[in-house]
């Protein structure tokens, strides 16, 4: 863990709630000038703080109208066999997060579509066939009621 003083905080909680903020704007808002608010920036996103800067999109203005989350239970939880399964599921881009879990589940993947029928293909074309698979339980998203990036930083 990186230690954060309280503008390091102040500009990560800044950039979280308005990437596209500039530097001039983060740096009135956290109290420096901006040459140094530049530097603190830069700084962590070089230790890795900051991962990168993303545009929230409406997935259903786009036609991604289905969110799936998917319950994945493996063969082999040897770790040759999960690196091949989340191998596997970073080359779909249906499949926008993959976690393994502990205990009888091994994986919850977050999965879109553009519909129903959409969906089924996947699922029975691309992830029950994936490597080391023995069982998938799905349950579609009615409505989302929280959705927010991010950490909790004040």
């Amino acid at each position: 863990m990186i230690n954060l003083d309280e503008i390091d905080r102040r500009l990560l909680a800044e950039l979280q709630a308005e990437g596209r903020i500039t530097n001039v704007e983060l740096a009135q808002r956290v109290g420096l000038t901006a040459p140094p608010c530049l530097r603190r920036v830069r700084s962590l996103e070089e230790a890795g703080v900051i991962q990168g800067y993303h545009a929230d999109l409406d997935a259903s203005k786009l036609g991604f109208t289905i969110t799936v989350f998917a319950l994945v239970s493996l063969k082999s939880q040897a770790e040759e066999s999960l690196r091949a399964f989340e191998d596997h599921m970073k080359g779909l881009p249906e499949v926008r997060e993959c976690h393994m879990l502990n205990g009888e589940i091994d994986f919850i993947l977050k999965i879109v579509s553009r519909d129903l029928q959409s969906f089924q293909e996947f699922l029975t074309s691309k992830l029950t066939p994936a490597p080391n698979v023995d069982s998938v339980k799905t349950s579609l998203t009615i409505r989302t009621a929280k959705n927010i990036p991010g950490v909790p930083l004040g």
